[in-house]
């Protein structure tokens, strides 16, 4: 956690716990705002990512990935099912924090406040259509660029350059996990947003092309089986297998604790 942060949060002491060696927040939205604005206000830099049971089984086998979630300021958690899983080892965990509810409220944070945004991903013609939303949705706030989330390697640092000399408040990276981590990983001290979200599909959603689950499958943690309906060929893998490899994560984690508490 950076040094500016901790001293925006001294005195409310942002929580965090540690699971499958993961530094998690178990923050409700609300105070993921108070922090977020207070940031922007003194010209800090912070940097939030959220996790969900398949980024979890993705950061427990990468090492680059984990180590990046562990240099972001603030880890939301982005899925029923860890929250279920967190709550199974008796930790404290108030709400789910979906990332397009928080990335909702970042964006009337800026409407409100008159901040100006970067848009980095998504294909171009999404990313057109998301634009042309926010704005119509949020007219307070300023986009001051965007840029698609398809690139090479050797075009990280002419992006860099381009998101600096557009000189944004906040920058949300709408790429999927680990490639929006990672970017903001090789780049983190040189990006000068003072709030950088990762979004993941969020700008798919803004663009009006996919649409969110109604409220009561978000409220029941079926989220996930409506995003499979709508795109089963691309995310059968990712839910499907990966329910069951989340499920035996939490199992080996159980018996590890376990096993700990008799050798005290």
């Amino acid at each position: 956690m950076s040094s500016d942060l901790k001293d925006i949060v001294k005195d409310s002491s942002v929580e965090a716990i540690d699971i499958f060696n993961i530094r998690i927040n178990p923050l409700r939205r609300s105070e993921f705002l108070s922090i977020i604005e207070s940031g922007i206000r003194n010209g800090c830099q912070i940097a939030q990512f959220g996790v969900n049971s398949a980024t979890i089984n993705d950061i427990v086998r990468n090492k680059d990935f984990r180590i990046t979630i562990e240099n972001a300021d603030l880890v939301h958690i982005d899925g029923m099912s860890v929250v279920w899983a967190l709550r199974s080892f008796g930790f404290d965990i108030p709400e789910r924090v979906a990332t397009p509810d928080l990335a909702d409220d970042v964006l009337a944070m800026a409407d409100r406040g008159r901040m100006s945004v970067f848009l980095f991903g998504a294909r171009e013609d999404i990313l057109s259509l998301c634009r042309q939303n926010i704005e119509e949705k949020y007219p307070g706030l300023l986009i001051v660029g965007c840029r698609n989330g398809y690139y090479r390697p050797d075009e990280e640092k002419e992006i860099n350059k381009m998101i600096n000399n557009a000189s944004p408040d906040i920058l949300l990276l709408g790429m999927s996990s680990p490639k929006k981590e990672l970017f903001y990983d090789s780049y983190r001290h040189k990006l000068d947003a003072r709030y950088i979200l990762g979004v993941g599909g969020y700008f798919d959603i803004m663009s009006g092309l996919i649409r969110r689950a109604p409220q009561w499958m978000q409220n029941a943690g079926l989220e996930w089986l409506f995003r499979l309906l709508q795109e089963p060929r691309r995310l059968w893998k990712r839910y499907l297998i990966g329910i069951f490899q989340f499920f035996w994560l939490v199992i080996k984690e159980k018996f590890r604790r376990a096993f700990n508490r008799k050798k005290e």
